[in-house]
């Protein structure tokens, strides 16, 4: 049965042309542990993450190499500045389309008595008015942390608003850019963002378990290590080093996550992260375009591709969602993503809440023939 993949929201694939072949040559022939070991090869492979974070810095208009740190998953990132960074009476603003990763660690400091938040709330479309985000400011208000685009619809959120709110009061703002960055602009100065928190294997093309976070000099200095050890530096102290990005980064880190993010993110470079977008937005407006003539199933978010990220949700009428993702792997071969996508807040707010959605999201190397094999598929189910 032929195999079509359409859960890259959750992670891409294939990934990036290169890939796999360089973290397959470092781990065969270059397996070396850097800030550690004093010889060549060590320093050579320190060469390629100290290139990778360099590339980072070009790709969000960041200047500050020294502070970029890599962590296991963006996951690791957001509770990396929610717990270092939030101390006790602290106030935080949302939005009501966040992913659990956002939310878990703020409802667990929330039940500790360490702080509240509350969540601007969206429209059912998963649009957000950046007004909803001022009404909500407070006196004790540390910062606004909010996803790019979301995981269940695609839609995107106005984050160039919402930084010059933030700026405007003087609070920070801390970017979740799980399914944007790497195919989306999205430029830290210009967005007035503190800090980025962003994922190696979706967008930007690389392999899981690499992830990380872009922060500003006075953000670090009010961030306290969420993890503590070796760093290979400074090793006459017992405390944590203050020099970026030691002091985050404690142990062995993923380094063929690394090496293959930073191929991922030269083949970005290379094939123009625009042409890339335009067309995995072709692909998605062909499939949600081609739903509309079908009857039993209605999409949800937004009805245009303005400000929307290549993701179609679908909530069948006629059959459980289930049911229907179950056939259409099970009977076509077509993988995708059912449920609430660890975004309960979200389908609250899209009304899709408790049955989810199927998800559909797709990437460049997508086909129109398999998105015309897949609403065949769907009109068949639903007869």
């Amino acid at each position: 049965m032929k195999r079509i993949y359409f859960d890259n929201s959750s992670t891409s694939f294939p990934k990036a042309p290169g890939v796999s072949d360089a973290v397959k040559d470092m781990l065969d022939n270059g397996c070396y542990n850097i800030n550690r070991g004093g010889y060549s090869e060590a320093y050579a492979l320190e060469n390629v993450v100290y290139d990778t974070r360099e590339m980072l810095c070009e790709l969000f208009n960041f200047d500050k190499v020294s502070n970029v740190i890599f962590t296991p998953s963006i996951t690791y990132s957001l509770n990396y500045i929610i717990k270092g960074f939030l101390k006790k009476g602290d106030h935080v603003i949302i939005s009501s389309m966040e992913h659990n990763a956002m939310l878990r660690p703020l409802v667990q400091l929330k039940d500790m008595g360490i702080i509240e938040f509350d969540a601007a709330k969206c429209n059912p479309d998963g649009t957000l008015n950046p007004e909803k985000v001022e009404e909500l400011i407070k006196p004790n208000t540390k910062a606004v942390m909010m996803l790019h685009g979301s995981n269940v619809c695609g839609t995107l959120l106005p984050i160039e608003e919402v930084g010059k709110i933030c700026k405007k009061h003087n609070i920070k703002f801390i970017v979740d850019t799980a399914q944007t960055a790497g195919v989306f602009p999205i430029d830290m100065k210009k967005m007035n963002i503190d800090t980025l928190c962003f994922t190696g294997h979706k967008s930007l093309r690389g392999p899981q378990g690499i992830g990380g976070f872009l922060i500003s000099d006075e953000m670090a200095t009010e961030t306290t290590p969420l993890i503590a050890g070796g760093t290979g530096s400074f090793s006459h102290l017992e405390e944590m080093p203050s020099q970026l990005p030691d002091r985050y980064e404690s142990g062995t880190m993923n380094l063929p996550g690394i090496v293959g993010l930073h191929a991922a993110l030269d083949y970005l470079k290379n094939e123009n992260s625009e042409k890339i977008l335009e067309q995995e937005l072709k692909i998605a407006k062909r499939f949600y375009n081609g739903i509309q003539n079908i009857k039993g199933v209605k999409t949800v978010g937004k009805d245009d591709f303005i400000e929307r990220a290549p993701i179609v949700s679908l909530d069948f009428i006629e059959i459980d969602n289930a049911e229907a993702a179950f056939q259409l792997e099970s009977e076509y071969g077509i993988m995708t993503r059912c449920g609430l996508h660890c975004a309960p807040r979200a389908h609250h707010t899209l009304n899709t809440y408790p049955q989810g959605t199927v998800r559909f999201s797709f990437s460049q190397f997508n086909t129109e023939e398999e998105v015309d094999f897949c609403l065949d598929a769907i009109k068949n189910i639903l007869k």
